[in-house]
Parts: structure tokens; sequence; C-alpha cells
């Protein structure tokens, strides 16, 4: 005879605490990822001349929008 006993366990208070931080901190480093991204790009492009931004297909008040979709492609 087989005998099979099915108990669920709930995770402690503790359990769920480190869940929780550890997810807040997860999502801390890609908003911060996110944001390298941003200024990096943003940086490189706001030092070329409008010469240089005409010839890479870009208006200056493109930059920030450029910028945004670079950090968010990640």
């Amino acid at each position: 005879m087989t005998y099979f006993a099915d108990t669920a366990v709930n995770p402690t208070l503790i359990e769920r605490f480190m869940a929780t931080v550890s997810t807040l901190a997860a999502d801390a480093a890609a908003r911060q990822a996110k944001r390298r991204v941003y200024k990096t790009t943003f940086s490189e492009l706001a030092v070329l001349s409008n010469r240089e931004l005409a010839d890479l297909g870009i208006a200056r008040c493109e930059i920030r929008r450029i910028a945004t979709e670079a950090a968010n492609a990640q």
C-alpha cells in the first residue's frame, strides 16, 4: 500500500521579506543600468556638432528620444 501526504508549506515572514528585498534590489539595479545607458548615449550625442548630427540624420531635438529608446531597449 502506498501512502502520500501533500503538505503545503507557507513561506515564513522572514522568507517573504527577503524575497521582497531581493526583488527591490533587482529592480533598482535594472533602473540604474537603464539610467547609465541613457546618460552615456545622451552625453555622446550632445557633444556632437549640428553638422555631425545632421550627417547621422539626427536633429538636436531628437537626442533625448534616442537616448530614451536606447535605455529602454535594454
